[in-house]
């Protein structure tokens, strides 16, 4: 075979691999890691709070504390791209509640989302990292 041929079907076929690896990495959803502590501004239908989350990422895993109006409690989650969901189980006033949170991680400083304090009510929450 001429040597000529071989060297354009090789760079052809380069050429071609680099272009579907940089498709394949531009479809992957971006990594974040929210590892460290966190300012959040929650607003509910039952008032508004500023908690301070401390997470630790290890992969999709997330764990954590809560530090706010519910006391301290443990934090558990997954990040997955840049979604993020958590929670956590505290007491108000001897009753137990479960507060749920869904949202986005927008860079590794910020993220937004949604909430819901089981049985109290739901809400907004933003973040900034500290």
């Amino acid at each position: 075979m001429n040597s000529r041929i071989v060297r354009r079907t090789f760079l052809a076929a380069l050429v071609l691999f680099a272009f579907v690896a940089s498709l394949a990495q531009a479809g992957q959803a971006p990594k974040f890691d929210v590892t460290g502590a966190w300012a959040f501004e929650v607003n509910t239908e039952a008032g508004a709070g500023a908690p301070t989350m401390t997470f630790k990422q290890e992969g999709e895993k997330l764990t954590g504390k809560y530090s706010g109006t519910f006391g301290e409690a443990d934090v558990t989650g997954t990040v997955k791209g840049a979604d993020i969901a958590f929670s956590f189980s505290g007491d108000v006033q001897g009753q137990s509640i479960t507060s749920n949170y869904k949202g986005t991680i927008e860079s590794n400083t910020s993220m937004k989302g949604t909430l819901e304090i089981v049985g109290l009510g739901a809400g907004t929450f933003t973040a900034k990292k500290k």
